[in-house]
């Protein structure tokens, strides 16, 4: 009933004052948030995971590095830096965060370490 008095009063007919009929900026703003909530739902689950996946791929990386250096300590004196151990392209030569790995040799058994997700050595988040 109210359409048809405000096609009346602004001399539309019944289809253009249908036509006309939009969504309000109120129900724009209600989407809009349901939206921003669920990207904050999506956001909360994986960035922890994606914290996991970083440490994890360092870990493997790690391992890596340590038989290349016990390869290269079986033939070579002295604890081997990151450019000696002549690593695959394929192969990272930096933690997940970017960090160069730190290689320290106790007894000819060579200990490859990361920084973690700080960059400071000898903190908690230290990765061995």
């Amino acid at each position: 009933m109210e359409r048809r008095a405000r096609s009346r009063a602004y001399g539309l007919t019944a289809s253009q004052a249908a036509r006309q009929g939009g969504m309000t900026l109120t129900e724009i703003m209600v989407v809009v948030i349901i939206m921003a909530l669920i990207a904050t739902g999506v956001a909360l689950a994986v960035l922890p995971r994606l914290k996991e996946a970083k440490i994890k791929a360092t870990r493997a990386d790690i391992r890596v590095v340590q038989s290349a250096a016990t390869l290269w300590l079986a033939d070579n004196n002295g604890c081997p830096t990151i450019d000696q151990l002549g690593l695959s392209r394929g192969a990272r030569t930096k933690d997940a965060w970017d960090n160069d790995f730190i290689i320290n040799c106790e007894a000819d058994e060579p200990m490859v370490a990361s920084t973690g997700p700080d960059g400071e050595q000898g903190t908690d988040d230290d990765i061995q």
